[in-house]
């Protein structure tokens, strides 16, 4: 089966959610909010590529998503519903601006005009800033042709602008995804 402007995925784990730690042998489930965005899945393996799609994705890759692919809503009445993404059981469409990463089971790559920065940690100054991270600072981890004609590669460390940082965890590191023209000077 196979869409003609959609990849079909389904979530890794099989869960919507991604709510639950293991700790010890003890398993915590940290939000029981279907509507707390912050736990929803945010990776979804490729069951089949679009009609005529000739890039690199493959099936059995895995995305990175936006938080809203498999979040269940609530309509006005409270009637429980799934999202625009859901297809049928555990397969959900996603558009080609629904998902920011892929796995192609050897390293994560950028898709389209997405880029990721890794935060930088907090500096010693005199002034006093609130956080644990150096404000609007971080370091290219995953970068996009964009960037290469711009002369900016990963590992350069660069400052963003002010709002777009949009953070996920990959393989346990917080990094933030952004746009190429987010990245306004390198230093």
């Amino acid at each position: 089966m196979r869409s003609p402007f959609y990849f079909i995925t389904k979530p890794l784990k099989g869960r919507r959610y991604d709510n639950i730690k293991k700790i010890g042998d003890i398993d915590f489930i940290t939000s029981v909010s279907q509507e707390d965005h912050t736990t929803t899945n945010r990776f979804a393996k490729v069951v089949s590529v679009p009609l005529g799609y000739t890039g690199n994705i493959k099936p059995g890759y895995i995305l990175l998503v936006h938080h809203n692919v498999f979040k269940i809503y609530y309509d006005m009445r409270g009637r429980e519903k799934s999202g625009r993404s859901f297809f049928k059981e555990d397969l959900y469409f996603i558009d080609f601006d629904q998902f920011f990463l892929y796995y192609n089971n050897e390293k994560w790559n950028t898709h389209s005009k997405y880029c990721f920065v890794k935060p930088s940690k907090l500096k010693d100054s005199y002034i006093l800033k609130p956080g644990s991270e150096e404000p609007l600072t971080g370091t290219v981890v995953y970068g996009n042709n964009d960037l290469k004609d711009l002369n900016v590669n990963e590992g350069d460390e660069v400052i963003f602008e002010p709002e777009s940082e949009y953070p996920f965890y990959i393989n346990g590191e917080k990094l933030y995804r952004m746009f190429t023209n987010n990245i306004t000077i390198v230093l």
